[in-house]
């Protein structure tokens, strides 16, 4: 389950650390916290989990830009679900940190510094293009992903079926060997085995030997109402597989939503411009809007002038993260003026202007002012 505390506290960094400040801290909390220094303490394991699941946003860009305007509800409407659910989950995660914090092999519990390490899948990314209406109010979109699953036919070992593989016999299985300079000692990939710390002599007809092979995945995306361009989804253990014994990588879904040809967006906000006619702008009266929602009634006092914003509250979109509820909706007002008039509206808007003492060109003046000149 992951941690409702905030991120910040947990890692006792403020909240404009930079990425530097976050990792530091983070690995010190974790040499504080590892099991391998405190067995069987489940307080350690919870608070290891705890303090991994916030260095895990707030050291990605994307999910902490989340978590600072949403908070933990933003994170779980995005699809994003940070916790883990054991320690070898961390280490599997945070591989090239822990290797540099423990010495290579991950410094997973039971490891002893020598064993294999296995790597995690690969995350793999989506975009998916909605419509205006479909960010607002939330959609399921399917969509076909590509990826690399176990091989059935060698059930990912890479061996022909009816064969094994065997243990390497440069590293004795480890995937690893010790390379010595000096005094220095270096633990490297295995150069026989490529570190996978077994060889295959029959390699399966399906994959190659590589255990894996490429599918493609028909998904349902689940699309939160609210969201907006830029906003990330992960749909965990959708990526790539890993090696045997280690967790799939994610999918990440980036979200690009296509403009309006009458509404746009200021966060959760909702900004539409409607045109209405001069003599509703001086007499007043009930007009239709657009909404998200479809049409709503929008009353017009009496003198209205041409850009005035009327504001219908909890009209705009869904507001993702802990506040909840909706934006609101702005009405902007624009006096629309007709490009031609009929003879009837053209004598009524002259004996207007007559009455407010308007200046305005005479009747045919221009027609009569060529007549002159060209004569």
């Amino acid at each position: 389950m992951s941690s409702q505390r905030d991120y910040y506290e947990i890692l006792g960094v403020a909240r404009d650390a930079d990425g530097t400040v976050i990792k530091k801290a983070y690995r010190k909390l974790a040499l504080q916290y590892h099991p391998d220094r405190n067995p069987d303490d489940p307080k350690a394991e919870a608070s290891f989990k705890e303090v991994s699941e916030a260095y895990a946003v707030l050291s990605d860009t994307e999910k902490r830009a989340t978590y600072d305007r949403f908070g933990h509800a933003g994170l779980r409407g995005a699809g994003v679900d940070p916790g883990f659910a054991n320690a070898d989950e961390i280490f599997s995660q945070f591989s090239d940190l822990f290797g540099d914090l423990f010495g290579f092999g991950g410094g997973g519990r039971g490891r002893g510094g020598g064993g294999r390490r296995v790597r995690r899948g690969a995350d793999q990314e989506y975009a998916l293009e909605l419509d205006f209406l479909e960010a607002v109010h939330g959609v399921q979109k399917e969509i076909t992903v590509p990826r690399y699953s176990h091989c059935d036919a060698c059930d990912g070992s890479g061996a022909e079926p009816g064969s094994s593989p065997t243990s390497c016999p440069t590293c004795g299985g480890a995937g690893q060997v010790v390379q010595g300079h000096g005094f220095l000692r270096i633990r490297t990939a295995c150069p026989h085995c490529g570190g996978r710390g077994q060889v295959i002599s029959d390699p399966c007809k399906e994959c190659d030997g590589n255990g894996r092979v490429r599918v493609t995945d028909t998904l349902t995306v689940t699309v939160p109402a609210g969201v907006d361009t830029g906003l990330q989804l992960r749909l965990s253990g959708r990526g790539d597989v890993g090696d045997p014994g280690a967790p799939p990588g994610d999918l990440y879904v980036h979200i690009q939503v296509r403009q309006h040809e009458a509404f746009k967006r200021n966060g959760a906000d909702v900004l539409v411009e409607v045109p209405i006619t001069y003599p509703q702008a001086c007499l007043g009266g009930e007009i239709t809007v657009p909404t998200v929602d479809g049409e709503a009634p929008l009353e017009l006092p009496a003198g209205t002038p041409s850009g005035k914003v009327f504001t219908l509250r909890g009209k705009g979109a869904p507001r993702l993260g802990r506040r909840g509820g909706r934006g609101d909706h702005h009405v902007q007002v624009v006096v629309s003026v007709p490009k031609k008039l009929d003879k009837e509206e053209e004598e009524l808007i002259r004996k207007l202007a007559d009455l407010q003492g308007g200046h305005v060109a005479e009747k045919g003046f221009w027609k009569d002012f060529f007549d002159r000149i060209s004569g």
